[in-house]
């Protein structure tokens, strides 16, 4: 299991930075709307979904104990696991933010 806790634990830096990435465009591509979401007040739920993304991250242990419980070899599934949750946590915090955070934020325009 050592081995698997490297493998998901080094890839846990590019996930996050995905999630960084695209937090980062959205706010840039709409800035003059998100400025004023932009304050000290916003650290802390900022800091929560971060927890609770990587969170999620770890659901990739129980897909870990689930293929090795019927057999199948990690090379070959764990990269596609990877690309597919990351793909999924970045499409679920576009509609995050820009469904659910996004319309909240005052607009001075």
């Amino acid at each position: 299991m050592g081995e698997a806790v490297r493998y998901w634990e080094l890839r846990r830096i590019p996930y996050n930075l995905a999630l960084v990435l695209v937090a980062v465009v959205i706010v840039l591509r709409t800035w003059p709307h998100f400025e004023p979401a932009i304050a000290p007040g916003s650290i802390l739920p900022l800091a929560v979904l971060a927890l609770l993304a990587n969170v999620c991250y770890c659901a990739a242990y129980g897909v870990e104990l689930a293929m090795r419980s019927v057999g199948a070899a990690p090379r070959h599934w764990r990269t596609a696991v990877w690309i597919a949750g990351t793909l999924l946590a970045m499409l679920i915090e576009c509609y995050w933010i820009l469904d659910e955070i996004y319309p909240d934020v005052p607009f001075h325009g």
